[in-house]
């Protein structure tokens, strides 16, 4: 995977010109390397990023220099959630990392079917340590298995690829189930009795004095 870059002299205020072109503002540094500001496009970090995520090792191609990076962390506009800056992690070869790499749940958990409880995913991600070149772009975990309510998955139940560490507290849950919690019943007020018998003996009395008028 592959993105293309310049070096970038434009700094400070002036970043809101070169976003308005098209252009993201990013910086390059990690290991021997120092820090480069450079720039890219907004639409191709863009896909690069929806594909590689932050454990996905990408060439960044500097003008005519070749770099091995990760993307490290990436700013996001507070109103329209698009990056506005990008921060990337250059590795050497059998360096290693810790990133956090992203989960993905498969298959139907029989206790959400047959019990109806609710499938609770406590991590969307672990964080893991390893070469760069080794780690994985997301971790699969299949939840058929979770039958019954006591079943659950922790950080330490997951398999990793050969040479990755788990980083992420081994007991930790990253799924669990429960059943849903049943709303109360809002209390339905009894009539006031007393009232009642107030106004049927009035009632009569009333019935009475139209029967009997007084002279």
């Amino acid at each position: 995977m592959e993105l293309k870059a310049v070096k970038r002299s434009i700094t400070g205020k002036g970043v809101q010109a070169l976003r308005r072109e098209g252009r993201m503002p990013g910086v390059v540094y990690g290991g021997k390397h120092e820090s480069l500001p450079i720039e890219v496009s907004a639409k191709e970090f863009g896909k690069v990023f929806n594909e590689a995520g932050e454990s996905t090792v990408v060439t960044l191609n500097i003008d005519s220099d070749s770099k091995s990076v990760l993307i490290h962390e990436v700013d996001l506009d507070p109103i329209t959630n698009e990056p506005r800056h990008v921060d990337f992690y250059a590795i050497t070869k059998g360096q290693k990392v810790e990133v956090g790499v992203p989960i993905v749940f498969t298959g139907e958990a029989p206790a959400v079917k047959e019990l109806g409880a609710n499938l609770i995913k406590v991590l969307h991600e672990l964080e893991v340590r390893g070469e760069a070149t080794e780690l994985p772009h997301e971790i699969t975990i299949d939840v058929s298995d979770l039958a019954t309510l006591e079943d659950h998955i922790s950080a330490k139940d997951i398999a990793l690829p050969p040479g990755v560490e788990l980083i992420t507290e081994p007991a930790e849950l990253v799924v669990t189930l429960a059943m849903p919690e049943e709303e109360p019943e809002e209390p339905v007020e009894a009539p006031d009795i007393s009232s009642i018998g107030i106004s049927e003996e009035r009632g009569k009395k009333e019935e009475e004095g139209e029967e009997n008028p007084a002279e």
